[in-house]
């Protein structure tokens, strides 16, 4: 099946805003929670219709769409951080690719905190805590393991630690659509201009502000 470039841009879109939710509780101690929502959302919607749906109502990434805009244009500046995250997000996805069974373990680990969550908030501690669990089974693991740079008061705490390491996982998920997508690293590096043109057709449809 052949994929567009605004699918492809929404998964790239959905990649950033996660990385840039983790830099905010590294370096900061709190998140947007309407950021952070449709990042955790995506790790529960298996059968999504389209790729839009993976992140809930229409304009949910439109932050990560902002920062991809500001990583490919470098106005006002590039962020040096972000770009290690995402490279090294890309690289644990694909590697994810090669190991079915590794995959199948974090499906299954997500269907059934999926199940144990029934009526809670999608930000609920305990859900973010089993999602965090399954990322230290499962991605945590992969080498070189990603190092989560920030404020080491904020690290410390366990709840930020758990945020973090569930976002991390919607950052896999979001690597791995963008790669179902068709995207590759060589888009990233010379596809820019196309990517920079989905991306403000995604915002002039659901932008508000």
């Amino acid at each position: 099946m052949q994929h567009s470039d605004l699918e492809r841009v929404t998964a790239l879109a959905g990649l950033h805003q996660a990385i840039h939710c983790v830099e905010r509780i590294a370096n900061r101690g709190s998140v947007d929670v309407e950021a952070m929502e449709p990042c955790i959302y995506s790790l529960f919607q298996i059968d999504a219709p389209d790729t839009a749906s993976v992140y809930g109502p229409p304009g949910a990434v439109c932050l990560g769409m902002r920062a991809l805009i500001r990583q490919i244009t470098g106005q006002p500046h590039r962020d040096l951080e972000l770009t290690r995250y995402l490279i090294n997000l890309l690289r644990h996805a694909r590697t994810l690719s090669e190991q079915p069974d590794q995959l199948q373990r974090i499906g299954i680990g997500i269907e059934i905190t999926d199940a144990k969550r029934q009526q809670r908030p999608l930000l609920d501690a305990e859900v973010l805590a089993a999602l965090a669990e399954l990322y230290g089974e499962t991605v945590s693991t992969l080498e070189p393991r990603i190092l989560v740079h920030g404020n080491p008061l904020y690290l410390k705490n366990t709840d930020n630690q758990n945020r973090i390491r569930a976002l991390l996982l919607a950052g896999i998920r979001a690597a791995i659509l963008w790669q179902q997508l068709g995207g590759s690293r060589w888009q990233i590096l010379f596809g820019r201009k196309r990517l920079l043109s989905a991306a403000h057709e995604y915002l002039s449809r659901h932008e508000t502000a």
